[in-house]
């Protein structure tokens, strides 16, 4: 399997990653050199094969150097968001078991808060600068040699999961070997299937400590291409981007695409996308009018997928595709998918019920093993909650995750599709549907709005609404409530903190 090293002697000063706001390179010489002394520093802080370390980073220069440099030093890798809330991120912290926690001085707002609530970590180290309790981790590095480490070994990354309606869960995938040229096999068929290599230039607009941003910076630098780092999304900025480096693959979730539409067009227009051959989405669901409106602007090149960072199973489907089966994520391309109901019953074509895959990498929730035992079903058949059905071509659709499912009078309302035809009103930012207590029905349809304009709020804006719904939804699915929200809270990777939402108006 290729690995950044094995194209040192074909293209030493090639460009690994550029960031993209400040212009900055990293060749690939320098990213094997770099990596090599973070290595050592690993080492030399008695950081060995199997230990765990969390980072706090922003989309920062050295966040790829240290990944690789994990990679080939054994060390289990567990990113954290820099959106959590303290008590959050000490959590992961505790629960991975890490031996380092290492930052920015862009994260101090937060850094000591969390350091100090953390009593099992002893190393603290800072990049940039140091403030009390951190040392500096730059200057480690230039202490150490940029030879490789004597004993290296192949690490893992273990991405912790949402905690959108809970603590998260640490997704434990050991490495597939020792080697450091033996990767993922799941790295190697997102490559193999999306046909990454030397002419790979990859826009990646999304935080790094996300699933997807993370995998395929490193599937492009695995295959030998440039990536080109965003330090953080913005709509023209992200375009303006596109011409001045005509990178030929990208990756979005779905609300970056609803920001870029709901752009004024004469100022869309006006940046040269032509260089896009491939703009893969995901994390999210894609409403239907969303993706129309983005192949009719970019063309045939949308490409979306659907996976968990379990990585038991994928999907996947081209523009040309989708334009047949309107709403589908596609057909598997690792592991295969079932639909069951409650009892583990496989339910036939068309029938919504809990989506499994088979297949895929092997996976387990760190320190959780009850809620390892309540993902699996016999014969190895994995899920992470969510609901769907199969066509009849065996396409896969998504109607909600299972614990966001409405149920009001007996009847499963899916808030996805409810929230799919809001987003499209011209007045609405972002938009939350979920369920509030009802003494008669159980649970009734709640909608909070983030308005465009705030000056739209009040009650002529809500029977808007509220006539947009009877437009395309059935009686039960209308919102019974309507609140509004200068700013909802979502992910960089365009997942709502609904949770949140939830117990703040529920």
């Amino acid at each position: 399997m290729p690995h950044p090293r094995e194209f040192l002697s074909e293209f030493p000063d090639k460009a690994a990653y550029i960031m993209a706001d400040s212009g900055t390179i990293i060749t690939y010489q320098e990213l094997e050199d770099q990596a090599n002394q973070v290595a050592h520093a690993f080492r030399a802080l008695g950081i060995n094969q199997g230990d765990h370390i969390g980072m706090m980073l922003e989309n920062h220069p050295k966040f790829m150097v240290i990944a690789w440099a994990t990679y080939k030093s054994g060390i289990c890798l567990t990113p954290i968001s820099h959106h959590l809330l303290e008590d959050e991120a000490a959590y992961i912290l505790e629960n991975c078991e890490a031996k380092l926690f290492l930052t920015s001085k862009r994260m101090e707002y937060i850094a000591h808060k969390i350091a100090s609530k953390v009593d099992s970590l002893q190393l603290f180290y800072m990049l940039d600068d140091s403030i009390e309790g951190f040392e500096l981790f730059d200057s480690l590095l230039s202490k150490n040699p940029i030879t490789p480490i004597e004993d290296e070994r192949l690490g893992n990354t273990m991405l912790y999961s949402s905690g959108t309606t809970g603590q998260p869960k640490g997704v434990m995938i050991p490495p597939p070997s020792e080697s450091i040229y033996d990767m993922s096999p799941v790295l190697q068929k997102m490559g193999e299937n999306f046909k990454f290599g030397p002419h790979t230039i990859y826009l990646s607009p999304a935080p790094l400590y996300h699933a997807a941003p993370f995998y395929f910076n490193i599937v492009t630098m695995m295959y030998g291409g440039t990536s080109i780092i965003i330090d953080k999304f913005d709509p023209q900025k992200s375009l303006a981007y596109i011409e001045k480096y005509k990178p030929n693959y990208s990756q979005w979730v779905p609300i970056m695409f609803v920001r870029m539409l709901k752009m004024d067009k004469t100022v869309r227009d006006k940046y040269d996308i032509s260089s896009m051959k491939l703009a893969l989405h995901a994390a999210a669901p894609c409403p239907i009018e969303i993706k129309e409106k983005m192949i009719d602007w970019w063309g045939p090149v949308i490409f979306e997928y659907y996976g968990a960072s379990e990585g038991f199973g994928m999907t996947a489907i081209t523009s040309e595709e989708w334009l047949n089966h309107k709403g589908s994520v596609g057909k598997a391309i690792v592991g295969t998918p079932f639909i069951l109901n409650e009892d583990g019953i496989e339910l036939p074509t068309g029938e919504i019920g809990d989506v499994y895959f088979t297949g895929g990498n092997e996976f387990s929730y760190y320190k959780e093993e009850e809620k390892t035992k309540k993902s699996y079903r016999d014969g190895g058949k994995r899920s992470v909650g969510d609901v769907g059905y199969l066509d009849q071509d065996g396409y896969l659709y998504l109607t909600d995750r299972k614990n966001f499912t409405i149920i009001s009078g007996g009847v499963n309302i899916y808030p996805q599709e409810i929230e799919n035809h809001l987003i499209n009103h011209p007045k609405i930012a972002d938009v939350a549907v979920f369920g509030i207590p009802h003494e008669e029905f159980g649970q009734q349809v709640k909608a909070v709005i983030q308005p465009k304009d705030w000056n739209d709020v009040g009650q002529e804006f809500e029977q808007e609404l509220l006539l947009y719904c009877r437009q395309k939804l059935s009686k039960i699915k209308i919102p019974k409530s309507i609140s509004f929200d200068p700013a909802l809270p979502r992910k960089d990777n365009g997942k709502l903190y609904k949770r949140r939402i939830v117990e703040k108006y529920a």
